[in-house]
């Protein structure tokens, strides 16, 4: 007569093992989902690289859209403040900045683009000097160079946006390709490693079909 109890089966779903086996059971019982998101990541990723400038007019398309809800949203908040005799004012003028901010995206989308090109670029020269300030006040065995080495290329980097953010979008556009990409096809893997291990389950711990 056999002594192995339910919790010797290593397939069985025990809940008092925490939530890792109901993770691991979520995720190996939609494993297709998993797949279809990182086919839908690779299918991004190659568009991005093939066609960047149309990838960077996407994104500046959909932050027009959000900003303009985003200006309706807070419109619409006004409004109600105003009639319940709260301060409205600022949520006006936020709602009419997002609404003017989303027009603006919308009918000049290479000005969006090369504006927030150049804040990276602001950004970037910013760390740049801050790494560099920061690298002659450590100790040398400390890392003084590489500290030093990163805050030049962080300014090399930030000065090369401001004089070429066209082509700087460009790379941008690149950049989000190519992680979409390599995301996707990790995701792929993931999925079907799942799937196999769908697959080693006995039947009666397969998932119900509703």
């Amino acid at each position: 007569m056999s002594t192995h109890t339910a919790t010797d089966n290593p397939y069985r779903f025990n809940p008092s093992s925490g939530t890792s086996n109901v993770l691991n059971r979520a995720l190996r019982d939609n494993w297709w989902l998993i797949a279809l998101r990182g086919l839908l990541g690779v299918i991004f990723g190659v568009v991005a690289l093939l066609f960047p400038g149309a990838t960077i007019l996407s994104l500046v398309l959909l932050f027009s859209a959000y900003m303009l809800v985003d200006g309706l949203f807070a419109t619409v908040a006004a409004v109600r403040a105003a009639r319940e005799r709260a301060r409205w004012g600022y949520l006006l003028l936020q709602g009419i900045a997002s609404i003017a901010t989303a027009v603006i995206a919308f009918l000049w989308p290479a000005i969006t683009v090369v504006a927030f090109i150049l804040l990276i670029a602001a950004w970037s020269i910013v760390s740049g000097c801050l790494m560099l300030s920061a690298a002659f006040r450590i100790d040398e065995r400390h890392g003084r160079w590489w500290l030093a080495f990163g805050g030049i290329l962080s300014l090399v980097y930030g000065v090369l946006l401001i004089l070429a953010p066209l082509l700087g979008a460009l790379v941008l556009a690149w950049w989000i390709g190519a992680f979409s990409l390599v995301f996707g096809v990790a995701l792929i893997i993931l999925a079907f490693r799942l799937r196999r291990r769908l697959r080693t389950l006995p039947p009666g711990m397969l998932p119900q079909q509703t």
